[in-house]
C-alpha cells in the first residue's frame, strides 16, 4: 500500500491537489470521515494514509473492524482515548472497517464521544451510508464518495506492483522498463517479463478494483514462475531464453473470470447495453434481440440486463405502459430462479415488449424537474403546511397541526386545497420548465 498522499492515485476528485480533504489531511486537521466506495477503490489505504501521517503529528490510531469488534471492544477504545486525551493531551482516530455491519444501537455508541471530539471516527462502508448509518452519526461526519478506479489509475498501480516485484515491463517486442528492485527475482533462477499489453488488459478487466488486479497479478507470476521450476520451460514465444514471460493469455487464466470472451468491465459492456436500450427506445425489436443475444452469449451477467430493463421500464416507457415496470421485475425474478442460459428466453421476452410498448418520458422528466427544484433552492427548505401535518397529541393540534385539512372522500365535488408550500405554490413540474 501507498504511504504517503502522493502516492495514492485514483481519486483526484476529493483528494486531488487543490481539494479541501486534501488540504485538512496535509495539515494533520482530520475531521470525522465516513469513506464510501465499491471494493478496491483505496478505503483502506487512504485510512492507513492518514494513520501513517497522524502518528508522525502525536496522535493515536486505533483500528477495528465491524465484522469481529462488538460493542465492549468499542467502549474499551473510547475509554483508552478518553484518558489519553485527559492525561496526554493526546488524540485519538478510531477507524471503523466495514462500519455499515455495526447495527444502528452500536454505532450510537460512537455518537457522544465524536460528538465532544473524545475520537475522530474514519468509517469505511461498501454500501449507502445513508441507508446503512445512523442519520445523527452521518449528520457528523464528512461522506467521501471515492469512485471505481480508472483504468489510467489501474495501470499505474499495477506498474508499480510490478516494479516491487522486479518484473520487467515489456512492450512491442522490445524491453520497455528494466531495473530489478524486488526481493523475488533475485531469488528466483528466471528473470519475469510481462507484457505491457497484458498489464493493460487487466487493468480493463478488473472492472476498477485494484484488489482484483493485483491478485491477478499476483497469481499469474506465481503460476509461471511455479511452472518454470516444476518443468524447464523452452524459449517460444511466451519464454524467452533468460527467463519467462508473462502474456495477456496467463493474465486472463489468473483471473478466473467468466467475462474473458467478454470484457464486461470494458469499453464493449458499455457500449452494447447502450446499444440495447437505444434499440429498444426506438421500437426496433430486432435490433434489440441481437444486442441482448451479444451479451448473453458472451458471458454477461442476466442480472444485470434484467436489473436495466427494470430502469428502462419506467425511464422510457413509464405510465404509456405501466405494465412494463411489472414484466421487467418479473423477468429480474426469473433470472434470479432459474439463471442461464434457462433464462435467455425470459429477458428476449421482456426486451421485444419493451421495443413494441409505447414510450413516455412524462414522470422521468417531472421527477428531473423536482430534484432540479430542489438543486436550486437557496435558504432553508419550506417546511410541511401546517394543514398537511398529523395531529395525534393535544399539545401538537394546540399548535395548529392538521388545522383546517379537508378529507378528500368526504366531499362529492373536487376539494381546493394546497398541497404544496407556499413557495411553490402554483408550480407544475410536468410542464418543461424554461431554462
Amino acid at each position: 500500500r501507498p504511504d504517503t498522499l502522493g502516492d495514492y492515485v485514483g481519486q483526484e476528485r476529493v483528494l486531488g491537489a487543490e481539494t479541501l480533504l486534501r488540504s485538512l489531511l496535509e495539515s494533520h486537521e482530520v475531521p470525522s470521515l465516513i469513506l464510501w466506495g465499491p471494493p478496491g477503490c483505496g478505503k483502506t489505504t487512504l485510512a492507513h494514509i492518514i494513520a501513517n501521517s497522524s502518528k508522525k503529528n502525536g496522535t493515536r490510531f486505533v483500528t477495528l473492524s465491524a465484522t469481529s469488534a462488538k460493542t465492549n471492544d468499542v467502549r474499551d477504545v473510547i475509554s483508552q482515548a478518553q484518558n489519553e486525551k485527559r492525561l496526554f493531551k493526546r488524540k485519538t482516530i478510531l477507524f471503523i472497517d466495514e462500519i455499515h455491519r455495526f447495527n444502528k444501537s452500536q454505532q450510537d455508541t460512537f455518537l457522544p464521544h465524536v460528538e465532544c471530539g473524545t475520537v475522530t471516527l474514519i468509517g469505511a462502508t461498501t454500501e449507502n451510508p445513508s441507508f446503512q448509518v445512523n442519520a445523527a452519526l452521518l449528520s457528523r461526519c464528512r461522506v467521501i464518495v471515492l469512485e471505481k478506479l480508472s483504468v489510467e489509475a489501474m495501470e499505474a498501480i499495477l506498474l508499480r506492483a510490478v516494479r516491487s516485484l522486479g518484473v520487467q515491463v515489456l512492450g512491442q517486442g522490445k524491453q520497455h522498463s528494466s531495473s530489478v528492485t524486488g526481493s523475488d527475482s533475485k531469488s528466483s533462477e528466471f528473470q519475469v517479463y510481462i507484457e505491457e499489453k497484458a498489464l493493460s488488459t487487466l487493468a480493463y478487466l478488473c472492472d476498477g478494483d485494484a484488489r482484483t488486479g493485483l491478485n491477478g497479478l499476483q497469481l499469474a507470476v506465481q503460476a509461471r514462475l511455479a511452472a518454470g521450476k516444476i518443468t524447464p520451460l523452452n524459449p517460444t514465444r511466451s519464454d524467452s531464453a533468460d527467463g519467462i514471460l508473462i502474456t495477456e493469455e496467463h493474465v486472463k487464466e489468473g483471473l478466473q473470470r467468466s467475462h474473458i470472451l467478454y470484457d464486461r468491465a470494458g469499453e464493449e459492456h458499455y457500449n452494447c447495453i447502450s446499444a440495447l436500450h437505444k434499440s429498444m427506445r426506438g421500437s426496433d425489436e430486432n435490433a434489440s434481440l441481437y444486442w441482448l443475444a451479444r451479451m448473453l452469449e458472451g458471458g454477461e451477467d442476466p442480472l444485470y440486463v434484467a436489473r436495466r430493463l427494470v430502469r428502462f421500464a419506467s425511464e422510457d416507457i413509464g405510465l404509456a405502459d405501466p405494465l412494463a415496470l411489472t414484466q421487467a421485475v418479473a423477468a429480474y425474478q426469473g433470472c434470479h430462479f432459474i439463471g442461464m442460459p434457462e433464462c435467455e428466453v425470459i429477458l428476449a421476452q421482456c426486451v421485444v415488449y419493451f421495443a413494441r410498448a409505447p414510450k413516455s418520458i412524462e414522470v422521468y422528466q417531472a421527477y428531473n424537474n423536482v430534484k432540479e427544484c430542489l438543486r436550486m433552492h437557496t435558504g432553508p427548505l419550506p417546511p410541511v403546511p401546517l394543514h398537511l401535518r398529523n395531529a395525534p397529541t393535544k399539545l401538537m393540534k394546540n399548535l395548529g397541526y392538521g388545522k383546517g385539512y379537508k378529507y378528500n372522500p368526504m366531499y362529492k365535488e373536487p376539494v381546493d386545497q394546497d398541497y404544496l408550500p407556499e413557495e411553490l405554490k402554483g408550480r407544475d413540474f410536468f410542464k418543461v420548465q424554461k431554462t
